[in-house]
């Protein structure tokens, strides 16, 4: 049985990783440098990876210099992600809705949709000041987030994969506040039956931008995919919000 905050489990599980081979470490890696590029991020800086999950982006920004940390509330992710640990790379057991070093990070970064899964506002919003306390004065903040508008457009209700043996039956469907991802997994060979329901906060662009400023940070660029082209409300599958900590 799931508990009610379903992601500690579904996170941490070797179904997760199967469901999202192609969320991988390469991935991962071309992103980065887009944003890096684009950030222009100087050497040695400090960096945040909030909800990195195994942390393929936290390897990734290490990889090129910078002084990573990688904080995520599932322990058999981060027991994993400890592997590529190093002089400039750590990781930590963190629930990002709680303060984790203040005034610290030059830039901060939130990827794949790892916010909006909380059950109130107010845990949302939490989130959002620890990670924005967690910077430095005109530190920099992005996060990678869905695109409402182009999901409820473009939605798969149902489909059926084999992945690695296991058979995942997936349904889809929304509210007015929520997306939810049902994930029945069946693997035979390790007499699993499982099920798994992914639950995301339905968050546009406005209301970040509210939530970033009343944190003190101001959204000052969006884009519409991992290529880093311009936002469309209607024709990006992503949207990624940089955002500056103009006050404390």
């Amino acid at each position: 049985m799931q508990t009610s905050e379903w992601f500690k489990i579904w996170f941490g599980s070797p179904y997760y990783d199967i469901l999202y081979h192609k969320r991988n470490k390469e991935e991962a890696a071309a992103f980065v440098n887009k944003l890096v590029d684009y950030l222009k991020i100087p050497a040695q800086s400090f960096i945040l990876d909030a909800a990195c999950g195994k942390g393929r982006h936290s390897i990734a920004l290490a990889a090129k210099g910078f002084n990573v940390t990688g904080i995520d509330i599932c322990p058999n992710a981060i027991m994993e992600a400890k592997k590529y640990e190093s002089d400039n790379l750590r990781f930590y057991v963190h629930d990002i809705r709680l303060p984790f070093y203040i005034n610290y990070f030059n830039y901060a970064f939130n990827f794949f949709t790892s916010f909006g899964y909380f059950k109130t506002m107010r845990e949302h919003n939490d989130a959002m000041r620890s990670i924005a306390q967690s910077l430095k004065l005109n530190g920099v903040f992005t996060i990678d987030y869905l695109n409402i508008h182009f999901a409820e457009d473009n939605l798969k209700y149902e489909e059926t994969t084999k992945l690695n043996g296991a058979v995942f039956n997936i349904t889809r469907w929304y509210d007015e506040n929520y997306f939810y991802k049902r994930i029945h997994v069946e693997d035979k060979a390790k007499n699993t039956d499982e099920t798994f329901t992914e639950q995301v906060e339905k968050f546009s662009l406005g209301d970040f931008t509210d939530m970033l400023s009343y944190q003190g940070l101001q959204a000052e660029h969006v884009f519409g995919d991992y290529d880093l082209n311009a936002y469309d409300v209607k024709k990006s599958p992503r949207m990624i919000i940089v955002a500056k900590k103009i006050h404390a």
